[in-house]
C-alpha cells in the first residue's frame, strides 16, 4: 500500500504493532549491511534506499527527479515487501540471492525484484544482509547503466555548450587593436587595405612645379650649347 508519511519514522508509526515490528527488523538489517554513499529515505510511498542526486545527478530514467532506487521495504495489503533491484538487474546476483535464500529452508515467494514474505520468521536476515552489502555505489551504478544501455548515456546531464568558435566570453575586453577596431565596426581586412592603398597614392603623387629660377637657369644652360 502506497503510504503518504514524509519521514521513516512517521510510516513505520503508522502500521500495526506486528507489521511494525517486522519492518522494523529488516529494516536494522539493511541499515547496518548499507554500503557508503546509499540514503535512506521514502520514495514511492515505501521505505527507499537510492543513490542520492549528489552522487547520481541523472537520477532515475523513469523519473529523473527520482533518484536511483537500490532497494525498497514496504507493508502491502497481503504481504511485506522487500524491492531489491541489485538482484533485479544482474542475473548472477539473483542466482546467488534464490541459491542462498533456499539454502537456509525457507520458503522464497520472489518476482524480478520483490521478495514477497507474510512473517519475519520466514526472512533469513543474514541473506538480505548480504544482498545488500555486496552491491557498492560504484558497482550498481556501473550495473544500472550497462542494463540501460544507450538510454543511459542519453539520461546524463549534459555539459554546458562551448562558445561558438572565435567568439569571446560575454564581457571580455578586445585583446589587440585589430579587436578593438572589429568591435567599432570596421573590419580589419578592409581597414588594412585602405592604408595600403593610400601608401600606393602617396608614392605615385607627382612632384611639384620647378621654381622660377630654375626655369631661367635651365634655358641659360640651353642658350649656351646652341
Amino acid at each position: 500500500m502506497r503510504s503518504t508519511a514524509a519521514t521513516v519514522d512517521a510510516y513505520l508509526a503508522a502500521l500495526p504493532d506486528d507489521r511494525r515490528a517486522a519492518i522494523a527488523a529488516i529494516r536494522r538489517t539493511i541499515l547496518k549491511n548499507l554500503p557508503k554513499g546509499y540514503a535512506e529515505g521514502m520514495q514511492y510511498g515505501m521505505i527507499g534506499y537510492h543513490v542520492p542526486h549528489t552522487l547520481y545527478p541523472s537520477g532515475y530514467h523513469c523519473d529523473p527527479r527520482e533518484p536511483l532506487p537500490f532497494a525498497s521495504l514496504a507493508s502491502q495489503k497481503n504481504h511485506i515487501g522487500i524491492y531489491l533491484m541489485c538482484i533485479y538487474q544482474s542475473p548472477e546476483h539473483t542466482e546467488w540471492f534464490r541459491s542462498a535464500w533456499t539454502a537456509t529452508g525457507k520458503r522464497l515467494d520472489m518476482g524480478k525484484s520483490c521478495v514477497r514474505v507474510r512473517r519475519l520468521e520466514e526472512v533469513p536476515l543474514e541473506v538480505v544482509g548480504e544482498a545488500i552489502r555486496r552491491v557498492p555505489v560504484k558497482s550498481f551504478i556501473a550495473a544500472y547503466e550497462a542494463m540501460l544501455g544507450p538510454r543511459a548515456a542519453a539520461a546524463k546531464s549534459k555539459a554546458p555548450a562551448k562558445p561558438a568558435r572565435g567568439s569571446s566570453p560575454a564581457g571580455a575586453k578586445p585583446s589587440s587593436k585589430t579587436d578593438a577596431k572589429s568591435r567599432a565596426g570596421v573590419k580589419p581586412r578592409r581597414a588594412k587595405a585602405a592604408a595600403v592603398k593610400g601608401k600606393t597614392k602617396t608614392a605615385a603623387a607627382p612632384s611639384r612645379p620647378a621654381s622660377r629660377a630654375s626655369r631661367k637657369a635651365s634655358r641659360s644652360r640651353a642658350a649656351s650649347k646652341r
